[in-house]
Order: C-alpha cells, then sequence, then structure tokens
C-alpha cells in the first residue's frame, strides 16, 4: 500500500474530509484512482457526510498527475485505457456526487491533479499553488481531465493551457477561474476551508444536491465522453514519443 498510496478519510460536524498521499508527489496510481472514486461514491450515500473536503498530504505538491511508473507498465490498448479510465471514473464520481466538494491546494497541481480542483466544486488554494497541464509534452494530451478543466476555465484557457505546458502561479490560475480563493499561506487556507464548510454542513442537504444537478447541467454525457477520451489516452500512452519522454524524464531525477 505504501508504493501505490493510500486514502484516509473521516467524518466530523458532517464535514468529510478525503486525504490522498503518493511518496512520489502525490501522483496518482491506478490504485490510488479506484479508492478516491470509490470513497466519494461511499461518502454520496452518508448522511453523516453534509459536505466534503478533499486534500492531499505533505506541504509542496497537491498533485503531480499521473504515475509515470503506471505510465511506463502499459503493455496495450486494453490497459493503457483502463488506466485512464481511473481518472474518468473519479471525475465522474465528483460530478455525481450530491454535496459539495471543497477542494483544498496547498502546492503544485499538475495534470489528472489539475482535474481534480476543476472537479471540486469550490476550490482553495495557497499562494505557492501553481498549475501546468504537461500533457502533450508528455506525448499525450489532457484529454480526460479536460473537460472538467474547461468547464471551469473556458475554450481560451483550457487551450492556453494546454498548448503551453508551462507553469501558471496562482492568481494566473484564480484570474481563469480554476481556483475561487488564494490565500497568503496554508493556514489562510485551511482556516478558510474549515470556516466554508461548517457554513455548508449547517444548511439544507437537499437544497444543496438540487443545485449540484444545476452546477453540473449539461455533463449528462461524460460517462461515454471521458470512456473515449480514456481510449484516445491509452493509445497514445503506447507511442514512442511517450516512452522515451518518460524515459529521460526519469533519467533526470
Amino acid at each position: 500500500m505504501k508504493d501505490n498510496g493510500k486514502v484516509t478519510t473521516h467524518i466530523h460536524d458532517g464535514i468529510a474530509t478525503i486525504s490522498f498521499y503518493h511518496p512520489k508527489s502525490n501522483s496518482l496510481s491506478k490504485t490510488l484512482l479506484k479508492e478516491l472514486a470509490g470513497t466519494f461514491d461511499s461518502l454520496a450515500k452518508q448522511k453523516e457526510a453534509k459536505v466534503i473536503v478533499l486534500r492531499s498530504e505533505g506541504d509542496k505538491t497537491f498533485c503531480s498527475g499521473a504515475s509515470f511508473d503506471e505510465l511506463t507498465a502499459i503493455k496495450d490498448t486494453k490497459t493503457g485505457k483502463e488506466f485512464f479510465m481511473g481518472f474518468a471514473r473519479l471525475i465522474n464520481a465528483m460530478r455525481k456526487c450530491p454535496k459539495f466538494i471543497i477542494a483544498r491546494i496547498q502546492g503544485k497541481c499538475a495534470g489528472g491533479g489539475v482535474g481534480l480542483a476543476a472537479a471540486a466544486d469550490y476550490t482553495m488554494a495557497s499562494s505557492e499553488a501553481s498549475v501546468r497541464l504537461s500533457e502533450l509534452a508528455l506525448g499525450i494530451g489532457p484529454f480526460v481531465v479536460g473537460p472538467a478543466i474547461e468547464r471551469k476555465i473556458g475554450s481560451t484557457n483550457f487551450i492556453t493551457m494546454s498548448i503551453d505546458a508551462e507553469w501558471h502561479d496562482a492568481f494566473w490560475a484564480k484570474s481563469a477561474g480554476l481556483f475561487t480563493k488564494v490565500f497568503a499561506s496554508i493556514r489562510e487556507v485551511d482556516e478558510a476551508v474549515s470556516k466554508l464548510a461548517h457554513k455548508i454542513a449547517g444548511c439544507n442537504p437537499e437544497a444543496i444536491e438540487q443545485l449540484k444537478k444545476i452546477f453540473w447541467h449539461g455533463t449528462e454525457n461524460w460517462d461515454k465522453l471521458l470512456e473515449e477520451r480514456a481510449e484516445i489516452s491509452g493509445k497514445l500512452a503506447l507511442s514512442d514519443f511517450t516512452k522515451k519522454y518518460i524515459q529521460q524524464f526519469k533519467s533526470k531525477k
């Protein structure tokens, strides 16, 4: 479990906190993706959970995206599609969850991590939380997480992030609509997250459920859409370009 990371959950005062960890910069392995999606599905049915806070452990990186070790291990289109279906299932679980999801972003956020920030309903970040979509440089593309990100930041900003594959600071992310609020320190982020979560926990859950449906109106085709995108990513992950890039990247570490 240590190599694949871990997901922990606790509920207190109506606030369910999901925390994930991976020893390699909180990267997302297939095990983590499955556990996170399952946790959201489970919390969706638990009445004692009024609001959900998503966070990761550590103080430097919120999430570095897909696990390079597992990308390297992809040997055929079937396993490639299945790996990226982990992202599809997670985003869809967050989308369908009838509770508001607050994302707490403490540091760098790349690839699939940007997808998590976008799939949350309200995202609070520290000023150190820069964002990047590096998939094109990797030889793939932000296909599966793309719909969630584009929904939040619009086509122009999504195209910008997809093509230049550079880091954008937290204030750019806020102006683009990815982050709701940015704070000077993680302490201030935690205080704001706690205050909002407690406020939401006291609201009418039926009203929240209906608002959530309205917020995500127009995404009803995402089960099919994200599966199609996962298939594209799975095929591209087999390319010589991607495998060479990952080998070069890992050799620099």
